[in-house]
């Protein structure tokens, strides 16, 4: 069951024919439908068989269609699929489909080149990034003094490849490795006194390579560990060289696109791959903050689908409520034109705007500002009462509306002002 967006003009909702995709689940409560199977369960419950489902949206990230797919569907497979929709139902003669490393495999994009007017934006693994590396495709002493760059490579024939290098994320992530590789430490020398001091009865290599086999799976930095084990015996040093190796790739990443720089520039290709963080905020609010997809106890496959389908058409009218209430809310209502100056690349900064927002706390109209659930909630308490005389029990009743606050009266006042469809 799709989102009916037929009413709409689709060409106008896509800009420049651009759809962003991403894939999620959720677990599912019983055993009768087909569709609920075990698979990758991204809620963290191994225990119960999910539903797979994919979202489409346009570039600003208003959700144009959900499609569900059975749990233990991968997520690649179901790339197919949405190509056939928005060029089939959506009637667009070219789209640009952006995804993810994990959904734009090397297999799916080949799929993609079998069909003409389709192009897409992905990322390439750390493995293919280094291979480039080592092949002087990419210079990194570039980036000293630059932080976005274009190359080519016979191995990515017909494609574009945008180099970009974060130094927050170069930052975080020489942070976070150090952090783990600490802890990884730790626990390497709490097992390396136990064996010394089992004397009488020394610990075998099997047992040894059992829990520093559970250190290695809980830190995952195993890899940067050298680790000799004998009966009794057990010793481990850092490889030195593999962080030296590994940290010389802090804060890069690559993407790649079939589109020509004349339709799709280098700077546009970061902010479209950007953009599929607005698909990650929809799941964001399907799943934990608003609508509460989750758990699915639906017994037939019609209604696990129109479970979907609704959950979407609320998130549908809740993204239009935060573009018509942005004048209440602690968003930044400059961020649309924010983006396309931006530097695609580092780091985003708020408005001006936003910044007077956040310190005074106040809109523009006095009134004190809401997140949005907290809006709703204001907006919930207006009443519609049912009055009747007390003297006349069997007497006419009069519907009557409570008197709106300020704040009330305002967000009303926005919704009406905001316009039907968005360009």
């Amino acid at each position: 069951m799709y989102l009916n967006v037929s009413y709409l003009d689709m060409k106008s909702i896509c800009g420049n024919d651009a759809v962003l995709y991403d894939v999620s689940s959720s677990y599912y409560e019983g055993q009768t439908c087909s569709l609920m199977q075990f698979g990758h369960n991204r809620d963290g419950r191994r225990d119960r068989p999910m539903v797979v489902y994919g979202v489409l949206a346009d570039q600003m990230g208003r959700p144009l269609s959900v499609q569900a797919y059975a749990g233990n569907t991968g997520d690649p497979t179901t790339v197919g699929d949405q190509v056939e929709k928005v060029r089939g139902r959506f009637g667009l003669e070219r789209v640009v489909l952006v995804g993810d490393r994990g959904l734009l495999t090397e297999t799916q994009i080949s799929h993609l080149k079998r069909h003409p007017g389709v192009g897409w934006v992905s990322a390439l693994r750390h493995h293919q990034i280094r291979r480039l590396v080592e092949s002087e495709a990419v210079q990194l002493s570039l980036f000293d003094e630059r932080h976005l760059a274009e190359v080519r490579s016979p191995d990515y024939p017909g494609e574009r490849l945008i180099v970009c290098h974060n130094p927050l994320l170069a930052e975080h992530r020489r942070q976070k490795r150090e952090a783990l590789l600490t802890a990884t430490e730790e626990a390497l020398t709490g097992i390396a006194r136990q064996v010394a001091r089992r004397t009488r009865t020394p610990l075998s290599a099997t047992e040894i390579a059992e829990k520093v086999g559970r250190v290695k799976n809980r830190f995952q930095v195993a890899k940067h560990f050298r680790t000799q084990i004998a009966d009794g015996s057990f010793h481990y040093e850092r490889r030195t060289d593999a962080i030296i190796r590994e940290a010389q790739l802090d804060g890069f990443y690559m993407l790649r696109t079939s589109e020509p720089a004349d339709r799709l520039p280098t700077a546009a290709v970061v902010r479209r791959y950007k953009d599929l963080t607005r698909v990650e905020r929809a799941f964001r609010s399907l799943k934990t903050v608003d609508l509460h997809i989750r758990p699915i106890r639906h017994r037939v496959e019609n209604r696990v689908r129109a479970h979907l389908f609704l959950c979407l058409l609320a998130y549908y009218v809740q993204w239009h409520l935060r573009l018509a209430l942005a004048p209440l809310l602690f968003d930044d209502e400059e961020l649309e034109a924010e983006r396309a100056r931006r530097d695609p690349v580092l780091a985003a900064q708020p408005s001006d705007s936003a910044k007077r927002k956040k310190s005074k706390r106040l809109s523009q109209d006095g009134l004190p500002l809401q997140s949005l659930e907290t809006q709703m909630a204001q907006m919930a308490t207006r009443a519609r009462h049912q009055c009747r005389l007390p003297s006349e029990p069997d007497g006419p009743r009069v519907q009557r509306l409570t008197e709106p606050t300020p704040l009330q009266q305002r967000a009303f006042e926005l919704i009406r002002m905001f316009p039907g469809k968005t360009t």
